[in-house]
């Protein structure tokens, strides 16, 4: 009978993936049909936010305003447990050492609590907890079936990330396009470029940086997120300054406080930089500056995401090449005109 039922949720949530792409409608159904089949007090499905390690509650149900503001456990204390144990359970929470808040936890009225991990592409994400009002052991059976539910709510994050994901790239470029065809204000455009791609790629900064030939530095043109004391740190030199991008090729420095070719490692570190993306901006084959992206945590960008800000820098590009053009072509101009009043003096 409870083979059946798990059989009758999974078939639910399938039939349910295939006609809705909301994401909270989904992770509600999960999280309902825990509740039910499982027969538990409440369930709750949470994320890991990487730069502020911290907990955040994608969808719950059962559990009061009060124990969801301050009755979770950090983080670091369960995603080792979780990736190492495949399952966190807990028969008596009140007292289990491996959790925090352990009286909130008993004012709840929570007596057991099984905790399983929410994985995308084998990176974990989050995790789906299972909360009862007496105490109890979970079957290797009811382990799996969570799991089976945590997996589907990965699925439905994934797929909702890959579709806002898509529909904000392609409004940046869209935005980016349309600013280049409308504006020769290359800082306002190099402006937006820096915060649009540091809020959709979730980073902590973003800089636009070009090359000084006579000075043989990088000069910061827009940047968002970095502080002024940082920004003020001294001048960037062409030959020192993560040159591989110069030369054409994205980079990523993964510690930036210790890789030999970052400058600044002292106030990298201090502003909270850990993690570096550096893509060149080209005109044509010309390498003339940088677009960058700082982290506050370690972390890898997919080749999917080191495409878009090499989009977005090509773009960056066109847009001086175009203002560079206007500037020519409009001092031609200014020349020819010169060169007609001159010669209608002659009459």
């Amino acid at each position: 009978m409870e083979e059946t039922n798990y059989f009758k949720t999974m078939r639910k949530i399938s039939r349910a993936f295939g006609t809705t792409l909301d994401r909270d409608e989904l992770l509600e159904l999960i999280i309902q049909s825990a509740i039910d089949t499982m027969d538990g007090k409440g369930a709750s499905l949470f994320l890991i936010d990487e730069e502020s390690n911290e907990f955040v509650r994608v969808a719950n149900k059962g559990l009061s305003e009060e124990y969801l503001r301050s009755g979770l456990t950090q983080p670091q204390k369960l995603t080792s447990i979780l990736l190492q144990e495949g399952f966190l359970y807990a028969r008596d929470p009140s007292t289990d050492p491996r959790l925090e808040h352990h009286e909130i936890k008993k004012d709840e009225g929570i007596a057991s609590i099984l905790v399983v991990p929410v994985m995308v592409k084998g990176r974990l994400i989050g995790g789906l907890s299972l909360f009862t009002s007496s105490p109890r052991d979970f079957s290797h059976d009811e382990v799996d079936f969570l799991t089976a539910l945590a997996e589907q709510g990965g699925m439905a994050i994934e797929q909702a990330r890959l579709f806002d994901q898509l529909r904000e790239n392609t409004r940046m470029i869209l935005d980016l396009a349309a600013g280049i065809n409308s504006s020769l204000d290359l800082k306002k455009i190099f402006h937006i470029v820096s915060a649009d791609i540091a809020e959709v790629m979730k980073v902590k900064a973003s800089s636009t940086l070009l090359i000084d030939k006579e000075k043989e530095t990088l000069e910061i043109v827009a940047s968002y997120g970095l502080s002024e004391k940082y920004l003020d740190r001294g001048p960037l030199s062409v030959e020192k300054s993560i040159v591989e991008t110069l030369e054409g090729s994205p980079v990523l420095v993964s510690d930036a406080t210790t890789d030999k070719r970052v400058q600044y490692k002292r106030e990298k570190k201090e502003e909270g930089i850990v993690s570096i993306l550096s893509v060149p901006i080209k005109t044509k084959e010309e390498v003339i500056g940088v677009l960058r992206l700082y982290t506050g945590v370690l972390r890898e960008f997919t080749e999917d995401e080191i495409m878009l800000v090499m989009a977005l820098a090509h773009l960056g590009g066109l847009a001086i090449q175009n203002a560079s053009l206007y500037m020519m072509l409009k001092e031609d101009m200014d020349d020819l005109k010169e060169e007609m009043w001159s010669h209608r003096s002659w009459f």
